[in-house]
């Protein structure tokens, strides 16, 4: 089993770094960037630091790829913010020096596009926190969730074994986010399902995975997949963004994995709860039931044909998801279906 670095806690008072590897939107959106930031201080105690294109969009690769490796190589840096997703990341992974990340190992959270960087830091044995970024959930409209503000503060400052519950209500109808005003608005909540079970097992692994667009482009490109090796004992997790893709293509994403014989090496599967709103795609509550029960079925099916009885669980709330929790990347969780719990090691 792949072995991992233990990364530092941080303490109140200490700096940070907020940098946007992937999309300048705070350029755009300045707004709810600087209520993360703001809660960044208020609600974690915690100084952020702002680099050279963290507020510039279509900022070049190698000037973000320079940013990412100054943030890590700052020893005043304790912890390394992502402002928000966005779409190429991938391609300024060549520009990254890896001496620089394992001489300066250090918590980094984000997600979506920042998939990429998790999975660059988890192939160096460096593990990461799959959530949290500056605009959506620290800037998220009237209050953070109890849940996030709960899962960060453990993840980065405690390090207790965090029991995975699900939420009772969650959100998936945003406000626009160049109206200042909507700040002040609370975000409609809707009654959750709770988890979704498959499978059987008492299952311990290390987790890897990420967005699926993501985990796309890299399966296309090959070259920054995990070795075949390292992946013994993995507890797979996915989610879908917010183009809401159709069902077949995270089922075409894991019958790509069954193909390299993954399914033999994975122990477990876990998934967000897929986002089935989106300004573009104003679904029915009626329409968001139907997308997402495909989407389960899509996966249980694709990953049944590889491996019979793996557990699956599914409806988490972690990516593309608020209330959202951070996963520890190249951390630990455990599973037990008799029991229906999840605890992850932070």
């Amino acid at each position: 089993m792949k072995q991992f670095v233990k990364l530092q806690k941080l303490n109140s008072g200490d700096q940070v770094a907020v940098i946007s590897p992937s999309n300048g939107l705070p350029q755009i959106f300045p707004h709810p960037f600087e209520l993360g930031l703001q809660r960044l201080q208020d609600v974690f105690g915690l100084v952020p630091k702002e680099y050279p294109t963290t507020r510039i969009m279509g900022a070049p690769l190698k000037d973000r790829a320079r940013d990412v490796m100054d943030a890590f190589a700052d020893p005043n840096n304790k912890a390394v913010f992502t402002s928000i997703g966005g779409e190429d990341q991938l391609q300024l992974i060549k520009y990254l020096d890896p001496q620089v990340f394992l001489d300066n190992p250090k918590p980094f959270l984000g997600y979506s596009d920042n998939t990429h960087l998790h999975n660059f830091l988890w192939n160096l044995g460096i593990p990461s926190y799959y959530g949290c970024a500056v605009m959506t959930n620290l800037g998220m409209n009237v209050e953070m969730f109890p849940m996030t503000v709960e899962s960060i503060k453990n993840a980065l400052f405690v390090g207790d074994e965090y029991e995975v519950k699900a939420s009772e209500q969650y959100n998936d109808i945003g406000l626009d986010w160049s109206d200042k005003s909507n700040l002040e608005i609370p975000r409609t909540m809707e009654q959750n399902d709770g988890l979704y079970w498959d499978g059987e097992g008492v299952v311990e692994g290390t987790l890897w995975g990420g967005c699926v667009e993501s985990l796309i482009f890299q399966s296309t490109v090959g070259k920054y997949l995990p070795k075949d090796g390292d992946l013994d004992g993995v507890v797979l997790f996915i989610e879908t963004a917010e183009d809401i893709p159709e069902a077949w293509i995270p089922a075409y994403l894991l019958r790509g994995f069954g193909e390299r014989g993954w399914f033999d090496k994975i122990k477990a599967v876990i998934v967000g709860r897929p986002k089935a709103w989106e300004f573009d795609k104003p679904n029915t509550a009626e329409q968001k039931a139907k997308y997402r029960k495909e989407q389960r079925d899509e996966i249980v099916g694709s990953i049944r044909q590889y491996n019979a009885t793996i557990p699956i669980i599914q409806n988490l709330d972690f990516g593309h998801s608020d209330p959202q929790i951070l996963l520890p990347n190249g951390g630990k969780i455990k599973i037990n279906t008799q029991e229906k719990s999840i605890k992850l090691v932070m």
